[in-house]
């Protein structure tokens, strides 16, 4: 087995990517890429894991496979350094899930804390697909095709990655050492582990990173704060307060210079807040004027690729031929460790000879 560093990481195509999904993880995945400590990158679009939802609406998969990949370019993915590939276009993935199968019960499924979340969420608790109740397990088949050795996720997919691990553990204790056991890489940044919604939630009213600077300047304004903040005077809460969320997640030391030269930190801009006397406007003015300078370039370059969309395509295509070829060979070194590689294996011809040859 190789020592060598591997990251395998992707996102579910169900809709254009938004700062959420740059925060926590985009914006890593680019400095993982370029930092030079690991040997390979694997970044998928996991499609299939995606219809295991969306079966009556698989266009919608379908139409946001390029818009992730847009993204994912947009934001400094560089298939010279990353391979970037489409799921459900490496077929290896299916048939390691088929055999890892056999190594988990359904009770274990079910007792998933991520899976009972998600089953949920998404109102299956009456007809769960079959699909996305074993998705942990073709997560694990995602992670073990590529040897990779570290997998960026929240701590929300936690439960995930040990259920691949378990999974890992089992094979090799049956079959002998074969497949690599992941590691997680969590993110750095604790406000960029769950960044709510505009409105405060967890889900919906997202910036999206292709978003018009008009509409990301209308989202800023209208974003929850502290609904007790009814007076500039009155004291705030930054505590459940979206833009301050936001700024823990994106403001930097140096925008204070640039677009709030009154304060020098963000714990002053905190403090004043707390104390009152500063009214939520002037902060959503600052936030807007950040994350205006973030989301420019990221914009403007997403244009830019979107002007050849075959040449983007191309891409992906060679990027999947590059990782079914690391997949069929982890699927090679499986099926040879569970004696179902018939045709490879010789001396098992040989012994049938033998055997036959006696009678």
């Amino acid at each position: 087995m190789g020592k060598e560093k591997i990251i395998l990481t992707g996102d579910r195509p169900t809709g254009r990517l938004h700062i959420g999904h740059y925060v926590g993880s985009l914006k890593r995945r680019v400095d993982l890429q370029n930092a030079g400590d690991y040997s390979k990158m694997f970044i998928f679009i996991a499609d299939s894991q995606a219809l295991t939802d969306n079966i009556d609406n698989p266009e919608k998969v379908r139409q946001n496979v390029i818009e992730v990949a847009l993204d994912y370019l947009a934001c400094g993915i560089d298939p010279t350094k990353a391979t970037i590939f489409i799921q459900s276009q490496i077929p290896e993935l299916c048939e390691l899930s088929f055999y890892y199968m056999d190594l988990v019960s359904v009770s274990r499924l079910q007792r998933n804390p991520t899976v009972k979340s998600e089953i949920q969420m998404r109102n299956f608790e009456a007809s769960i697909p079959v699909g996305f109740f074993t998705y942990p397990i073709s997560q694990a088949a995602d992670i073990t095709a590529f040897r990779a050795t570290t997998v960026p996720v929240g701590e929300d997919q936690e439960p995930m990655l040990e259920q691949a691990r378990e999974i890992v553990r089992r094979f090799n204790y049956i079959y002998g050492d074969t497949l690599v056991e992941p590691e997680i890489l969590l993110p750095d940044n604790a406000a960029c582990l769950r960044l709510p919604g505009t409105d405060g939630k967890a889900l919906g009213n997202c910036i999206y990173l292709s978003e018009e600077p008009e509409e990301i300047q209308k989202k800023i304004m209208s974003m929850y704060t502290d609904p007790g903040h009814l007076r500039v005077q009155d004291p705030g809460k930054i505590e459940g307060n979206t833009v301050f969320t936001y700024l823990d997640a994106f403001c930097l030391p140096e925008h204070f210079e640039r677009y709030l030269p009154d304060y020098p930190n963000l714990a002053e801009l905190k403090a004043h807040y707390q104390r009152g006397g500063l009214g939520d406007v002037k902060v959503k003015r600052f936030l807007n004027a950040i994350m205006q300078e973030t989301l420019e370039p990221i914009r403007n370059r997403r244009k830019e690729f979107s002007k050849d969309i075959p040449a983007v395509y191309e891409m992906l295509q060679k990027g999947c031929e590059v990782a079914r070829a690391a997949a069929a060979e982890t699927l090679a070194d499986v099926k040879k460790a569970m004696k179902i590689n018939y045709f490879d294996d010789k001396e098992l011809i040989e012994e049938q000879v033998k055997r036959f040859s006696q009678e």
